[in-house]
């Protein structure tokens, strides 16, 4: 960073005036007027009908199980809500008012993080029944997205409403101390939204992985079959995995943005540094319901990503417009104008902040629009990447799975590539200052955020339409049209989700980096502060340095690339145990009640649901611990810059790691609905086993592992950035660092042996090892001669003349559809479709 100031920042001024306040008491009603229309929301959704007495049956289990299961995860959480704040009362502060906000504050911003995801989540259970239902009427396929949309969009008005309201609370309360008071608020927000990424893709992809093996693969029967004994818990899986985990993530991402950006913004921006972050953010509300009610199909629309993309990019349009104009009208010509600044350095700066601050916000916006056209790229099933590893399925598992790690990888490199440029692009906007240029980095992320309230309500949308899809597939009682337009929009479903991961995976980056901005800053002026003893400590480190020479340094910037894979493998790991209970169950149901098959029999749902819940919570505290203590042991046994190097490491790899789990995941997903859409022999051939095979590989890498990094990143920033000034002050008292360091590895040590430790479902005295598949005389699974099975279209069925036509047309008496024989032309490729084309190009 040759040419830029490193000089310690000078102690900004911050003195909101009347006008000031004004502006931030106006943010605070902002966002209570988005609460106003997540009500309004929740009253359209309900008003619409909710089909037959068997989808509102159906329904009711998702329900209960999604309840049920968040409580108990708020109960096992709780621990730590009641716990860190007393630890926050001990790490120093400016003042007692400052340490005392800090931790009330770290409390309300985990019970805000909570709220908005258990808000998504319970209109999204309710929402997805009437989804459903209106697929089933006239003009089925605009009713039902509107639908749909509009059940996401309550989360996303709940994730800015409660955001910014929380921040305008903090400013109005604090003022000029608002920044460090906000540390706690982003904190409590991150922990408690990695706790539900965390728990919630264990359950939600415990159960899919499981539903699938034993159903699709073992079974042969198709997805979301009444006689699966994990489908409820499959569907429950989705709501408390995508629509709490994700409402909960992008809550933080868009608290921790707000306290980058406020605490860089008072020492670049002095006052109006304070106040203008959280214009932006207010202007994101207001278009954010602009974009959700723009979400309209119309009927020249080639799919239903066209509708969702127009609503998108109507709001970035006018965020972008009216940023414009809030800059220019509010932030004045020079930087020697700035209100409060006392730095030298940025009062001569030769630059108009306005067009710095418009700048950044404009880089966001438009990163945001690209992550979205990449990432649907690499994920739509229209577009050529999908399709090649559809393709690959001909010739089996294997070869799906290495297609689908090929494409993660390569789209990784694209996506980092383009987050890098839209940093460098923010930090140039510094003209040589540091802080300036960190201030632009984190003004680049709320311009991000302006988007998010339609990005909840994509990302929303996807489990309530798969839901949706799999009560109409469980209930029967939506056929023909209808359950084709639920395919449809189960397809573009999946589709938002990974792009709202990939825009989630950019935020969680933006954040980062302006965190490690904080970082910097709060470093800085602790070692203006050090006494004596702690700079001889410190010795060449005694003024701001993260010199990669030094082996400290390196080990740091080692372990924190190091801690992202650890933390993956043991959420994948955890994944794979669970799932593992859940097949042994669900074998152990068609073994010991056979009349399933022929629906004689009902299977026990609630019981894979209580094991999903159990192992969820109970592999819940590891990773949670290793994002909290590695910091910790890494800041006290080393020092502040291997802990920065900590954080450069986990950012570099995280970003990576990321979008290469959620992409491939997306990839096999999608892979898997095109053969079920009829292509390469369709639903029950080997293509098709081929494709769900990669799918229950890639469903941990996509809703558990791939989305929990975008919070472990923050967590850990915010970590270091609480105990920063505890590691400098500290520095010279060697007994205080050992026994911290010996503390925080020994609770990551043994946390991760008891999670190894725990038992191998798999073989145990839970159930039989084998699948209970194939010619059973009266065993009634697939094979067997009973009317169990699936027809042509994958629908589940009992008896009758045209299901066993249809059964019989298709070759599913087994588990599969014969090969071609000799000579027979094999299934075609998958190519281009007339009329389906991508409405995203990278």
């Amino acid at each position: 960073m040759s040419g830029l100031s490193l000089s310690s920042p000078a102690s900004p001024e911050v003195d909101l005036g009347g006008g000031d306040l004004t502006l931030v008491v106006v943010v605070g009603v902002i966002a209570l007027l988005a609460l106003a229309v997540a009500a309004g929301l929740v009253r359209e959704v309900l008003a619409a009908g909710q089909g037959t007495d068997k989808m509102q049956e159906i329904a009711r289990a998702v329900q209960e199980g999604a309840s049920a299961y968040l409580k108990r995860q708020f109960r096992t959480v709780a621990v730590f809500v009641v716990l860190i704040p007393l630890v926050l009362l001990l790490l120093p502060a400016d003042s007692t008012s400052e340490r005392i906000g800090r931790s009330v504050f770290f409390v309300i911003g985990a019970l805000f993080s909570a709220t908005t995801g258990f808000a998504g989540m319970w209109l999204a259970v309710r929402g997805n029944v009437r989804v459903a239902a209106a697929a089933r009427e006239d003009g089925g396929e605009k009713k039902a997205m509107r639908i749909a949309f509009r059940t996401g969009g309550v989360a996303g008005m709940f994730t800015v409403g409660l955001g910014l309201f929380g921040a305008a609370v903090v400013v109005l309360a604090y003022k000029g101390d608002a920044p460090k008071v906000l540390e706690g608020f982003g904190f409590g927000a991150a922990l408690l939204a990695m706790f539900m990424r965390v728990g919630g893709g264990i359950f939600t992809k415990a159960a899919d992985v499981g539903a699938d093996l034993v159903g699709k693969v073992e079974q042969g029967i198709p997805e979301d079959d009444p006689r699966n004994a994990a489908t409820i818990a499959d569907n429950v899986g989705d709501n408390v995995g995508d629509c709490a985990g994700m409402a909960a993530d992008l809550f933080e991402s868009y608290a921790v943005m707000l306290v980058a950006a406020l605490i860089l913004g008072t020492a670049a921006f002095g006052t109006e540094g304070l106040v203008f972050p959280l214009i932006v953010p207010m202007i994101g509300v207001i278009t954010a319901v602009i974009g959700i009610f723009a979400v309209a199909p119309r009927d020249g629309d080639r799919s239903g990503m066209s509708a969702i993309n127009r609503g998108f990019f109507i709001s970035a349009i006018i965020s972008a417009v009216l940023v414009a104009i809030a800059a220019f009208a509010y932030l004045p010509a020079s930087f020697a104008e700035l209100s409060g600044v006392t730095d030298p350095a940025i009062q001569r700066l030769d630059a108009d902040p306005r067009w710095v601050a418009l700048g950044a916000v404009v880089i966001g916006i438009v990163l945001a629009s690209a992550i979205q056209l990449l990432t649907g790229y690499f994920t739509e099933t229209n577009r050529k990447p999908v399709k090649e590893v559809t393709n690959s399925s001909r010739t089996g598992p294997a070869t799906v799975i290495l297609s689908g790690i090929s494409l993660g990888l390569e789209s990784a490199v694209y996506t980092a590539l383009v987050i890098a440029a839209a940093v460098y692009g923010a930090f140039l906007l510094g003209f040589g200052n540091t802080t300036v240029a960190l201030f632009a980095v984190a003004m680049a992320g709320t311009g991000l955020l302006t988007t998010v309230g339609v990005i909840v309500s994509m990302d929303t949308f996807g489990p309530v339409s798969d839901n949706a899809q799999g009560i109409a597939e469980m209930s029967g009682d939506v056929e023909g049209e209808g359950a084709a337009v639920l395919e449809r929009l189960d397809a573009v479903g999946n589709t938002t989700k990974a792009i709202t991961k990939g825009i989630a995976i950019a935020t969680a980056v933006l954040a980062a980096t302006a965190l490690f901005g904080s970082f910097r800053t709060t470093v800085v002026g602790a070692l203006a502060d050090a006494s004596a003893s702690a700079k001889d400590a410190l010795g060449s480190f005694s003024t701001f340095s993260l010199s990669i020479d030094s082996p400290n340094v390196l080990i740091g910037l080692i372990v924190g690339a190091a801690v992202v894979f650890l933390f993956s493998g043991l959420a994948i790991a955890a994944v794979g145990r669970a799932a593992g209970r859940v097949v042994v169950e669900v074998r152990e149901q068609f073994r010991t009640k056979p009349g399933i098959m022929d629906y004689t029999e009902k299977p026990d749902y609630d019981r894979v649901v209580d094991i999903c819940t159990r192992d969820a919570q109970r592999e819940l505290a590891t990773p949670g611990l290793l994002a909290i203590m590695t910091p910790i042991a890494v800041g006290f046994a080393f020092g502040y810059a291997p802990l920065g190097a900590f954080l450069g490491g986990a950012i570099a790899c995280g970003v990576l790691m990321a979008v290469f789990l959620s992409n491939s995941g997306g990839a096999w997903d999608n892979a898997k609905k095109l053969v079920e859409e009829g292509h390469l022999g369709g639903k029950g051939s080997p293509a098709h086993e081929a494709t769900v095979i990669g799918d229950t590989v890639g469903d941990p890498f996509k809703d558990t592992a791939g989305p929990a990094i975008n919070p472990l990143i923050k967590v850990m920033n915010l970590v270091a950035l609480l105990i920063a000034d505890a590691v400098v002050t500290y520095a010279g008292n060697v007994a205080l660092r050992v026994g911290v360091t010996v503390v925080a590895v020994g609770v990551v040590v043994v946390a991760i042996v008891i999670s190894k430790r725990r038992a191998d479902p798999i073989g145990s005295d839970a159930g039989p090892s084998e699948p209970a598949v194939g010619g059973a005389g009266d065993s009634g699974v697939v094979g067997s001669g009973t009317s169990g099975g699936s027809d042509a279209s994958g629908r589940a069925g009992a008896s009758g003349p045209a299901r066993a036509e249809a059964r019989a047309a298709a070759g599913v008496g087994g588990a599969a559809v014969p090969e071609p024989a000799k000579g027979e032309a094999e299934p075609a490729e998958v190519g281009p479709e007339p009329g389906r084309e991508s409405s995203a190009t990278p």
